[in-house]
């Protein structure tokens, strides 16, 4: 029987690291070693996790042992995952995929892990910095385009958000009171995501320096993004699909759709579904991501899959929640 990849989730009781336990502990090549919590140290899975119940014996804990381990994700806030990395030495050959901001400027030997534009170097890497969410649709929305050369003026976008985007951690924001039956601007023109979006398009095309002029809304739903791009463009629509899919020929999870798309295709998936108009002189994208998983942990099993050699969608085959 070929050796299964010895496992630990640090900091899995949050949204992310939830999402990556329901994945992983189904994965055929994944032997789930640790689960590791501060704030929920001794717990049963299904205490914090009431959904898994029955599917591991695993209790939480605030120790791990890193001798032996193939695999360590990192589910921390955006912060922590640097000091943790600072205590807790791994060996050489310990896979790290970080779900945090830490490392997506590529900094320690990380690879920024958009498998679209950087599957190569994933299956080389040994460190592995996933994708913000509101960043992977983006940057999908349009790195044909930005590629191609396409967008030479100011890009305009919006985006919105399930209210899963903003973490389990309870603020005046995200409290049902707020969300329910509203939705509001945040961050505007000044996202975090930002810089890693314009990391991507920079490596895509070394010339590009346009603004990237993003509306991000909180939704009044818990899970998916939808965001909405448009830029002038003087070629015909046809033109337009058939660079997206050249561009995303051989994509395991990103599809370019000819026919209208909605949120509800994508939710409890890894996929993207992108779809173009060209209307008013402008050629405009929808791209439509789970922010869970083709936003994080999804595409974190995706980036180990590709890390370790295995299928890319191992683990990875989910059904949308269409009614």
């Amino acid at each position: 029987m070929e050796k299964k990849i010895k496992t630990a989730v640090v900091g899995a009781a949050g949204y992310t690291g939830g999402e990556l336990l329901r994945l992983l502990v189904h994965h055929p090549q994944i032997e789930l070693a640790w689960i590791h919590s501060n704030s929920q140290k001794d717990k049963r899975l299904e205490e914090v996790h009431p959904d898994l119940i029955g599917e591991s014996q695993l209790n939480f804990t605030d120790q791990i042992e890193t001798a032996g381990l193939d695999l360590v994700f990192l589910c921390l806030p955006h912060g922590e995952a640097k000091p943790f990395l600072e205590t807790h030495v791994f060996s050489g050959q310990t896979v790290i995929i970080d779900l945090s901001t830490d490392f997506r400027d590529e900094s320690e030997g990380f690879v920024y892990g958009l498998p679209e534009t950087q599957s190569d170097q994933i299956r080389q890497a040994s460190k592995i910095a996933n994708p913000g969410c509101f960043a992977t649709c983006i940057q999908l929305a349009l790195a044909p385009a930005v590629e191609h050369g396409w967008v030479q003026q100011p890009v305009h976008m919006s985006g919105i958000t399930g209210s899963t985007g903003a973490g389990k951690s309870l603020s005046p924001t995200t409290h049902f009171s707020h969300r329910n039956q509203n939705v509001s601007v945040y961050k505007l023109f000044s996202h975090q995501h930002l810089k890693e979006i314009r990391q991507t398009f920079r490596k895509l095309n070394a010339g590009f320096d346009q603004s990237v002029l993003f509306v991000p809304y909180r939704g009044n739903f818990t899970r998916g993004i939808w965001v909405t791009a448009y830029f002038p463009f003087a070629g015909e629509l046809e033109e337009a699909y058939q660079r997206y899919e050249y561009f995303y020929r051989d994509a395991a999870f990103t599809y370019v759709s000819r026919i209208d798309i909605d949120l509800k295709q994508v939710v409890n998936t890894n996929k993207c579904l992108v779809h173009l108009k060209k209307e008013a002189g402008q050629l405009v994208v929808y791209a439509a991501i789970d922010n869970l998983l083709k936003g994080a942990s999804g595409q974190a099993v995706q980036n180990m899959n590709l890390a370790f050699g295995l299928d890319e969608k191992a683990g990875l085959q989910l059904k949308s929640s269409v009614y």
